[in-house]
């Protein structure tokens, strides 16, 4: 950016959900940039890992970065620490849903999330959901048509990844950007008329 302009920060808070061995560090650590683990481990506790993101608004020109915080904790241990989740809900601005293309169970399993979620005091937080190991098509045990009937139903965008960086930020952009996109139209329309010609204004990358 020139030195003379003057780029606001906007701060949210996104907790990764989703079934033991789906991929959650790994994700994380692709969007962050950061060594993804070889082996398979459980995490232990509450992982926080901050990616900035630079957005401009299409409509407007106005840049601003993304401060995204995203918080990741090991399926066993909310099962037996009671102060984790509430932890990661609290002040939670989006909430991304992750599967695994190569187990069925953790496909099967995002309906009851959502609902989870849709039924708690957190169900307005922005809800984007990843497919990850996509690029082992070979032992796809969730098949396109099964995606498809899902965003139908709930009407969530899917996105995909797969274990490997494949195109550098090209790869992980359409994700950042996604997500970028939903939180600030949740801002806006809270904000009401402070943002009122915000759903004109789409949120891109600027590089």
């Amino acid at each position: 950016m020139p030195p003379q302009v003057t780029v606001d920060t906007v701060h949210y808070k996104i907790f990764i959900s989703g079934k033991s061995g789906v991929g959650k560090t790994a994700f994380v650590a692709r969007l962050a940039g950061l060594n993804i683990p070889n082996v398979h481990h459980e995490t232990t506790g509450i992982e926080t890992t901050v990616v900035y993101w630079p957005v401009k608004l299409r409509e407007s020109g106005r840049v601003l970065f993304f401060r995204l915080q995203f918080w990741d904790c090991g399926e066993n241990a909310l099962r037996r620490f009671d102060h984790l989740l509430p932890s990661c809900k609290e002040q939670v601005d989006a909430v991304l849903f992750l599967f695994s293309f190569t187990d069925r169970t953790s496909f099967d399993d995002l309906s009851t999330q959502i609902e989870k979620w849709n039924e708690s005091p957190h169900g307005s937080a922005v809800k984007v959901v990843i497919g990850t190991k996509f690029d082992l098509f070979m032992h796809c045990d969730v098949a396109q048509r099964d995606v498809q009937k899902f965003q139908e139903a709930w009407g969530l965008p899917v996105l995909r990844t797969g274990r490997e960086i494949s195109n550098g930020l090209g790869d992980i952009a359409p994700i950042l950007n996604c997500l970028s996109e939903n939180l600030w139209f949740q801002d806006c329309a809270t904000v009401g008329t402070a943002c009122q010609h915000s759903q004109q204004e789409t949120v891109i990358q600027e590089f």
